[in-house]
């Protein structure tokens, strides 16, 4: 059975030192981009590289870059939210949140269709620049070494298309966080969410 596991950056180590002790001499393939651990008993655990690539490739030289300090920035955006933070290390140093209402679909016809779409696109595009106007103030003079966007794709791509967010935009890297209506809580998780390590991990062949 394979199944994903998340742990914190500063759980990792012991992870790979538990995997060991439950499941055998263990070998590493290590690549800038990926690490796979074969135990001795058959099971398999696969790490990607989180803001990557891996310059020492090497179990030792991941734990080493996982435990790197950083500052990661996180965007969420979505048509009735929006949420702008800066984590340094693990902890929140700057940040905003916001809403703005727009309104749901219906099942009018006609004229009246037409102009409940204008307006609901009208009210999309206010909640949209609201959320530039946030990422512009919070994120654009943080020196941030990471971002990580969430909430809804389309929105994030809007978003960062402005111009004054142009140096933001090679920061960007997976994963892509699916939230709620970002709310401070949200916010707070998606930083947590965001230095998470993700393991697809692979029982060995007997364990049913």
């Amino acid at each position: 059975m394979t199944r994903i596991v998340s742990v914190g950056p500063e759980r990792l180590e012991r992870w790979l030192t538990g995997f060991s002790e439950r499941h055998g001499m263990t070998s590493y393939d290590v690549t800038a981009e990926r690490l796979s651990a074969v135990a001795e008993d058959g099971a398999q655990a696969e790490i990607v590289v989180p803001f990557g690539p891996l310059e020492e490739l090497s179990a030792e030289g991941l734990v080493a870059h996982v435990l790197k300090d950083r500052r990661l920035g996180v965007l969420l955006v979505r048509r009735g939210g929006y949420g702008a933070g800066v984590f340094d290390g693990g902890k929140l140093i700057d940040s905003k949140v916001g809403s703005r209402h727009v309104q749901g679909t219906t099942k009018a016809g006609g004229w009246s269709q037409q102009r409940f779409a204008r307006r609901r696109d009208n009210q999309a595009r206010e909640a949209f620049n609201a959320a530039t106007e946030v990422a512009v103030r919070i994120l654009a003079p943080a020196k941030l070494d990471v971002l990580v966007c969430g909430g809804d794709r389309k929105a994030i791509d809007t978003v960062l298309e402005d111009p004054r967010l142009k140096a933001l935009r090679p920061l960007v890297r997976p994963p892509f966080l699916g939230v709620a209506d970002p709310k401070q809580k949200v916010l707070e998780q998606a930083g947590v969410d965001a230095r998470a390590i993700r393991i697809e991990l692979t029982d060995p062949p007997d364990a049913g």
